[in-house]
């Protein structure tokens, strides 16, 4: 058995003991603890522009219409799993799809487009969002005309969204092109022959100037990009013209020092 010092194992409690003074000096003011509590909220709300803060929340009626949509198309294991909710941290994307966790999240700006399109309904963006199926409803009328407006918009972008998840359940772990045939196949079967790949909805987009510049070194043609490329990216038209469209080394992208 090992001999332990009484002064060495008193001075870990000490210690220790005050530490757990220090924690509840810290958490005993409650100012502190909620701004440590609210802090993603915080966030959210700057991010937002808002007087109060939006959290993600879920659809079950957009779930329930996701899950019928697979369950005819024999992919009753996927329907189990996958999750629709509103995301108010999306910026100028209608939606998006993350094959791991299943879940679809959608702009709340597709609920009201214009406040034009729907002035009874006050100057708010993510007002109606409140009065969705998720609460109670507190205008029947407003909010049947309101859905009549934007309902096609919302499907067609579950379903593109959806397209993403069955594509990527269908082939398993291998990878594949966000919008290649895959997704093409997908969109086709969930009745959205003719989608496009990006949106063209009156979202406000936010521009930055490219910081990098990179050039193939057999075409010459520039690649400015905002962000570092961390990886080997070679150009596509000359690993078409000469590789087969394969990856070559030849016609690696290098950076232009500025």
């Amino acid at each position: 058995m090992r001999w332990r010092s009484p002064s060495r194992t008193g001075g870990k409690q000490n210690r220790a003991l005050r530490l757990f003074k220090q924690l509840e000096f810290i958490f005993r003011d409650t100012e502190t603890l909620t701004s440590i509590l609210s802090l993603r909220e915080r966030r959210t709300m700057q991010s937002l522009g808002q007087g109060h803060a939006v959290r993600s929340r879920r659809d079950v009626d957009l779930e329930s219409q996701a899950r019928e949509l697979l369950r005819s198309l024999g992919a009753d294991k996927l329907g189990r799993e996958v999750r629709v909710e509103w995301n108010p941290r999306m910026r100028t994307a209608a939606g998006r799809a993350d094959h791991r966790g299943k879940l679809i999240s959608l702009n709340p700006l597709l609920l009201e487009l214009d406040n034009a399109l729907t002035p009874e309904l006050g100057p708010g963006k993510l007002d109606w969002l409140n009065q969705s199926s998720l609460t109670e409803a507190v205008d029947v009328d407003s909010k049947r005309e309101h859905a009549a407006l934007i309902c096609d918009e919302i499907d067609r972008t579950l379903r593109h969204e959806l397209a993403h998840l069955l594509a990527q359940w269908r082939v398993g772990r291998r990878r594949i092109a966000p919008h290649g045939t895959e997704w093409r196949a997908a969109c086709r079967d969930l009745g959205i022959a003719d989608e496009a790949r990006c949106h063209n909805l009156p979202f406000a987009t936010r521009g930055f100037p490219p910081r990098y510049v990179y050039r193939c070194p057999n075409c010459k043609e520039e690649f400015p990009r905002v962000r570092k490329i961390r990886r080997a990216i070679a150009c596509l038209t000359c690993c078409r013209a000469h590789n087969g469209g394969d990856f070559d080394p030849r016609f690696r992208l290098k950076l232009i020092p500025s």
